[in-house]
């Protein structure tokens, strides 16, 4: 099935769901509309439980986790997840790239299965919620749907993929995108991605058996939490993500000339370190220079030689821009470079940019979006359209299925954080849209 027809196809399933959400369509009669699929709900202080269980792996005594990929805390979390979803009914098992999946059959051999999930590995000193809300979530869709007795016309299929936080590795296996040389790459766990994939249960002498092609899957779904502070500062339930910015990362250089602090005049001197100063002032105004939800940072800034008796000759930085528009992030980039080679005429310094890294946006499937608004609105949800200023697995899937993303409430918008906290009911709420989003799509 074409993007196409399955948007024509998704349209009627909104359809539908809109007419009270008494029923999902004709074609569902067989399994979920028999067995009152609207009125289904996930068990929330299950979901809530798992939660506070799974925060036990990788514990810090300051209130976070540090599950990073490939410890033993990744690896005992793992098992943990493995377990519950062996209660749901799912059939589990490793693929080759790491990815844990867990499959359960439909009513139609000849649908393609309806894919959903996320991860459970954080960085150092994370929280408790980003991924693991989306992973836990899934899980009780499927353990919902075995309890009420519902067998979806599709095949479900739960996924955790592995190290999301290290550049989304799992999910680039699967869409084919992870080359043997990648696997020489130390994670933060301080293994290489090819000890770590093998300490999983992956085998990275079979790694091309994980790639999935397009087609392979209906549909992918991930609930995650929205790590920004958009939905609750305007007191939403559920985001529905346009789609995930394109990042451009670039080295820069500004080399001066490092001299005697004390005998060189102030109008003589080719200070790197003012320079960047001025240059980290002109990203932001370059990037507020025009409307849009682009974003811009300088995160590094390193002056050489460092001692307070001489004029830095030298400035590492960095610059980086996001955007759901990668034009956009190159136009404003070079907008930038020109800004900063104005800069440095001003005091005889220069500025070198090194792209090392330009991700394409990933744009989320519009008649997935729909079905999602449409499940949260009929549940009395409230919804926003928003984009993701973080990168997802979501956004490698989207290459091999219409892919769509749920956001749930952060509290104050942190994230990476042990502070990171989203309420027990949100959670709930968004089990409850990814539940009945994967009904509407399987009737689809």
């Amino acid at each position: 099935m074409n993007r196409r027809d399955f948007s024509l196809r998704l349209a009627g399933a909104v359809g539908a769901l809109s007419l009270g959400n008494t029923r999902l369509g004709a074609s569902a009669r067989d399994g979920a509309s028999r067995q009152g699929s609207a009125a289904l709900r996930v068990n929330g202080d299950r979901i809530n439980q798992h939660l506070a269980a799974l925060s036990e792996f990788g514990k810090n005594p300051y209130g976070g986790v540090s599950r990073v990929a490939y410890s033993d805390f990744d690896r005992k979390g793992r098992e943990f997840v493995m377990g519950l979803m062996r209660e749901a009914s799912l059939d589990v098992r490793i693929d080759t790239a790491g990815n844990i999946l867990g499959s359960r059959p439909g009513s139609s051999a000849a649908l393609k299965p309806i894919l959903f999930g996320s991860h459970i590995d954080s960085v150092p000193d994370g929280g408790n919620y980003d991924g693991d809300v989306g992973v836990l979530s899934a899980i009780e869709v499927a353990r919902t749907l075995k309890e009420r007795g519902v067998t979806t016309r599709h095949p479900i299929e739960v996924v955790i993929f592995q190290n999301e936080e290290g550049g989304t590795i799992g999910s680039r296996g699967m869409a084919g995108h992870l080359a043997d040389k990648d696997l020489d790459l130390v994670a933060k766990s301080g293994k290489s991605l090819r000890d770590g994939i093998n300490f999983l249960g992956g085998d990275t002498t079979k790694l091309a058996a994980a790639a999935r092609k397009k087609g392979d899957y209906a549909a992918y779904v991930e609930l995650h939490i929205e790590q920004g502070g958009t939905l609750d500062a305007e007191g939403l339930n559920i985001g529905v993500v346009e789609g995930i910015v394109g990042i451009g990362w670039w080295d820069v250089i500004v080399d001066g000339f490092g001299n005697h602090a004390g005998t060189t005049p102030m109008d003589k001197r080719r200070d790197a370190l003012l320079a960047a100063a001025k240059y980290v002032q002109m990203v932001n105004r370059v990037v507020t220079s025009e409307p849009g939800r682009q974003v811009g940072t300088v995160g590094r800034i390193q002056a050489s030689p460092g001692a307070p008796n001489v004029i830095p000759g030298q400035v590492l930085a960095s610059l980086e821009i996001r955007d759901l528009d990668q034009a956009k992030i190159v136009r404003l980039a070079r907008k930038v470079m020109d800004e900063a080679t104005k800069i440095g005429a001003e005091n005889g310094t220069t500025f070198t940019f090194k792209e090392t890294y330009l991700s394409t946006p990933a744009m989320m499937d519009h008649g997935v979006q729909k079905v999602i608004e449409s499940s949260a609105k009929a549940l009395g949800m409230t919804t926003k359209h928003l984009p993701s200023g973080a990168g997802h697995d979501a956004q490698y899937m989207a290459e091999l299925a219409p892919t769509g993303m749920i956001f749930c409430p952060s509290q104050g918008g942190i994230s990476h954080s042990p502070k990171e906290f989203t309420k027990p009911g949100d959670v709930i709420n968004g089990a409850n849209v990814l539940l009945q989003t994967i009904l509407a799509l399987d009737a689809a």
